[in-house]
Order: structure tokens, then C-alpha cells, then sequence
């Protein structure tokens, strides 16, 4: 096998205003992401289904805004997106205004490996994705204590977060 690198990020990285308690929560969880990587890496899986499999952790576990835990809309509800590139072969697959799919990422790479298309979004990815059979799952799943705890604040200050505040 060749050489690799790997990075794990969580987007803009790990509040330094987060208590102590959430912001090792959050190093956890992108050093269990990293090692997932390392041991897809070292197995040679593709570097395309490295990149699937983290982000697939990254949206299950509700600790960053994506997947479970996502922002939410101003109505309370998650309107999740997604994208996937695969340089190498100049591919690239993306989604937006999903409410039911459970890995976004997924179903992004989907768009990429199974359509001509490199973008759906709404109603049209969401048919796409009852199609593929991918997993759905009610937008509650989606919903946890601390995106509603965000929304709330965010609607009491009339402004947008950019960070968890307690």
C-alpha cells in the first residue's frame, strides 16, 4: 500500500467555550473517527469509503451539528446536507433539504456513484433515497435536547449561533 494521510475535523473544531466536560466529549469522538480511519486506511479500504465511513460516525453521534444533533430550522426541524468528492476520478455527489436520511454522506455518495447528476436536493433526494433503500428515519431522531437548547437561544438573542453557549 502507499502512503496516506488522514485528517478528522468536526468543522471549525472544538469550542474553547465549551465546559471542559463537552469539549473532551468532542475530542473522544474525533479521536474514535480518526482510528476508524487509520484501521479502514491500513485495511486498503478506498480512500472514498474512508471518507463515507468517518463522516457516517460523525452523523451518528449527536456531538457535532451534523446527522443527529443537527441545527435546526427555525421551525424545530432538520434540513440536513451532504457532500462527497472523489478526486482522483473527478466525481463528486451532493444533497440538501433532507429530513429522513439517516447518513446524509451516504446517500451523497449515491448521487455520485448511482445518477448522472452531482446534486438533489428536498423532495427529489429524499424520493431518491427511499429508492436506494437507504435508512430513514423520523426527523425527531434527528432532534436532541441540545440543537433544541440552541434554537432557543437563537431565538431568544434574534441572532444566529455559531457555538454551543451554557
Amino acid at each position: 500500500m502507499g502512503a496516506w494521510a488522514i485528517a478528522v475535523h468536526g468543522g471549525a473544531g472544538v469550542d474553547p467555550n465549551l465546559p471542559k466536560e463537552r469539549q473532551e466529549e468532542a475530542k473522544r469522538l474525533l479521536t474514535r473517527c480518526l482510528d476508524i480511519g487509520i484501521s479502514a486506511l491500513r485495511s486498503n479500504l478506498p480512500a472514498i469509503d474512508v471518507v463515507e465511513l468517518v463522516v457516517r460516525e460523525l452523523e451518528t453521534d449527536p456531538v457535532f451539528n451534523s446527522g443527529r444533533g443537527s441545527a435546526l430550522t427555525e421551525n424545530g426541524t432538520v434540513e440536513m446536507e451532504a457532500s462527497i468528492m472523489d478526486g482522483p476520478k473527478r466525481r463528486c455527489g451532493a444533497v440538501s433539504g433532507l429530513t429522513t436520511v439517516k447518513n446524509p454522506v451516504s446517500l451523497a455518495r449515491l448521487v455520485m456513484d448511482k445518477t448522472p447528476h452531482t446534486y438533489l436536493a428536498f423532495a427529489g433526494a429524499e424520493e431518491f433515497a427511499r429508492k436506494q433503500g437507504v435508512e430513514l428515519a423520523d426527523n425527531e431522531y434527528f432532534i436532541t435536547e441540545d440543537n433544541v437548547g440552541m434554537l432557543k437561544l437563537a431565538k431568544e438573542a434574534n441572532s444566529i449561533l455559531v457555538h454551543f453557549v451554557y
